[in-house]
């Protein structure tokens, strides 16, 4: 993984997600989207799951 050679300390803080985003609510490409019920942290391999599914479900409708 990248990481900077010499940073004063090694872990960074989280922060949080608070409120709700207004920027990015529509679907740029394509026309299925994902939409967050809850606010949190989506890993990379979250994503690709969901976007393998959406792939899968989507043969249905052709």
């Amino acid at each position: 993984m990248l990481q900077p050679k010499r940073t004063k300390f090694r872990k960074m803080h989280k922060g949080r997600n608070t409120g709700l985003a207004h920027r990015g609510s529509t679907v740029a490409f394509g026309q299925i989207g994902l939409k967050s019920l809850t606010r949190g942290r989506m890993t990379a391999r979250q994503i690709e799951a969901a976007r393998r599914t959406i792939t899968r479900k989507n043969q249905a409708w052709r």
